[in-house]
């Protein structure tokens, strides 16, 4: 598909959709990694919170890409 391409409307619900769940995940997972009190999961929340960021982050350039 050529960058110039549009989303069709359906496809750019789902990545709405699935930007805002990466988006509450990372919030989430940063969230529970404050209370955590052991610090091998306060790590592995951050990298858990991390991963979405990264996720997130992927997604928008794709979208980017295409408008």
């Amino acid at each position: 598909m050529p960058n110039n391409m549009q989303i069709e409307s359906n496809n750019l619900k789902v990545l709405e959709d699935q930007l805002n769940h990466e988006a509450l995940m990372n919030k989430k997972f940063h969230e529970v990694a404050g209370m955590c009190q052991d610090s091998n999961l306060k790590n592995l929340c951050n990298q858990a919170a991390n991963v979405h960021k990264q996720n997130f982050t992927s997604l928008k350039s794709y979208l980017d890409s295409h408008q």
